[in-house]
């Protein structure tokens, strides 16, 4: 796993500024990889057209579900599946606050489904703790902290 990097994948130009700059404001200097669909994180993750990926997972995915091409859900169900990136911590970070959504979000893995504020100073305070929680508290699997 990759410890400086974070995924994010959200096809919003306006949520993307917002979380890059609310981990930077709680200076979380990881590395963050932006994708703009589905179909991208899948390219990321898993080498495009069933081909091999980049050696390094991201430590981190954030993950919001209304994407184009590919559903966020869908990618979480592509990431549980896989062997390799089975255990990587995902994070849904959606603007859906819709019932169904949350619980099949965790029905199919993800380990944890913020709603994204729409105030500037409740989502930076969001992204303070999901960076110190996932990146610096949160012990991975196989003995090794991802920050």
């Amino acid at each position: 796993m990759n410890s400086a990097t974070i995924l994010l994948v959200e096809d919003n130009p306006d949520d993307v500024a917002l979380t890059l700059r609310a981990l930077k404001s709680h200076k979380i200097g990881n590395e963050v990889v932006v994708l703009e669909d589905g179909e991208q994180a899948l390219d990321y993750l898993f080498g495009s057209n069933g081909g091999t990926a980049a050696d390094d997972l991201p430590a981190l995915v954030l993950l919001d579900l209304k994407l184009p091409k590919v559903t966020g859900l869908e990618v979480l169900q592509h990431i549980r599946a896989d062997e390799r990136t089975r255990v990587l911590p995902v994070v849904v970070l959606t603007s859906s606050g819709e019932e169904r959504d949350v619980v099949e979000s965790y029905s199919l893995g993800a380990n944890s489904y913020v709603r994204k504020p729409v105030d500037f100073l409740e989502f930076t305070e969001a992204a303070r703790q999901l960076g110190l929680y996932w990146l610096i508290l949160n012990r991975a699997p196989g003995g090794n902290r991802p920050g």
